[in-house]
């Protein structure tokens, strides 16, 4: 256990900021499933709300992936392979109907 006021208040922060990253990368994560979801919603039944809605999620989550990188939460090769996956993912699935 710490014994100064310093380590005290350096243990609640990375408690603070442990919580926070866990928030941005579980968001991260559903944001992910949602995009592909989407995608396979389109496959199913091409038509052109299914279209957007493929659209929408898929920029929410390279908003927040490029968020979680910028405040350090996510290394930044590591956002750039989680976004080039989704992308495949939705470029495969636009492309192909």
């Amino acid at each position: 256990m710490a014994n100064n006021k310093s380590a005290k208040k350096r243990i609640q922060i990375a408690e603070r900021n442990r919580l926070i990253n866990k928030s941005y990368k579980s968001t991260v994560r559903t944001l992910t499933k949602k995009t592909l979801e989407n995608c396979e919603k389109y496959k199913k039944d091409p038509n052109e709300e299914n279209k957007n809605l493929v659209k929408t999620s898929h920029n929410k989550a390279y908003s927040l992936i490029d968020k979680a990188v910028k405040k350090n939460v996510l290394h930044k090769n590591n956002g750039a392979n989680r976004k080039s996956k989704i992308n495949n993912f939705v470029k495969n699935t636009l492309t192909t109907n």
